[in-house]
């Protein structure tokens, strides 16, 4: 118990945790840390998880057809998703598995939207705002089917 109060008490005198009140015996990770941002590269940079790790997470979630990443994963805190999949028969259920496994190796909550096929199709021709401020912006492509190819994304 000894080491791990010695632990606690350095974390907490570099301002790298606080505690959650005064009364309170819990700890919890300071936003306000001096070197947060070097922190998030350390951890989003390790190399640690590859497109292919990414997808890995996805292969018995349904028919996949377009993984984009953004966000958290090319370092744009403005990006208002991480993470995009679209495709056909999607498990919901599987596909929130996958994003919290992601989440536990990054160590950060990730923000995502999900789409079948058809209603991706609709609302990107439609101009929808969130569709539109996923590709208009800064993203990666993980991986795209013919039916969702570059030229059709680019056309609409």
């Amino acid at each position: 118990m000894d080491v791990v109060r010695r632990e606690l008490k350095m974390l907490s005198s570099v301002n790298f945790i606080k505690k959650k009140s005064l009364a309170s015996l819990d700890w919890a990770f300071n936003s306000g840390f001096k070197y947060i941002g070097e922190f998030e590269d350390l951890l989003l940079s390790s190399g640690t998880l590859s497109n292919e790790e990414i997808l890995s997470n996805f292969k018995k979630v349904g028919r996949v057809k377009l993984v984009v990443i953004s966000g958290v994963f090319i370092k744009n805190h403005d990006s208002r998703v991480d993470l995009l999949i679209v495709g056909d028969k999607l498990k919901k259920k599987r596909i929130e598995d996958g994003v919290h496994k992601i989440e536990a190796e990054i160590g950060v909550e990730l923000t995502y939207a999900i789409f079948e096929t058809k209603d991706f199709i609709y609302r990107l021709n439609m101009y929808d705002k969130l569709v539109r401020d996923i590709l208009d912006y800064p993203h990666e492509v993980v991986l795209q089917s013919k039916e969702l190819s570059t030229q059709a994304l680019k056309k609409a």
